[in-house]
């Protein structure tokens, strides 16, 4: 098995699913639920993010999240604490 780096380009969230766009061409979305804050997050708090580690992962400053693109691909559900 080949092992391929994945990297974000551009992420959505809706109320239902967060998408994230890859480099490679690939779309994966996860159901919005995978993600407490963002689940119980407001719009605007949704749509503050920041893509880094050149696309590794996202980060939403209101929310303090993290979601990386390979959690996403390889299904890490985030929990509440």
């Amino acid at each position: 098995m080949v092992k391929t780096e994945v990297y974000i380009q551009e992420v959505q969230v809706t109320e239902n699913t967060i998408t994230a766009y890859l480099t490679d061409g690939r779309i994966i979305s996860v159901p919005l639920v995978w993600s407490w804050r963002l689940s119980d997050a407001t719009p605007e708090q949704r749509a503050n993010y920041e893509i880094i580690g050149d696309g590794e992962g996202v980060h939403w400053y209101d929310l303090d999240e993290d979601i990386s693109a390979e959690g996403m691909l390889y299904g890490v559900t985030w929990r509440e604490p």
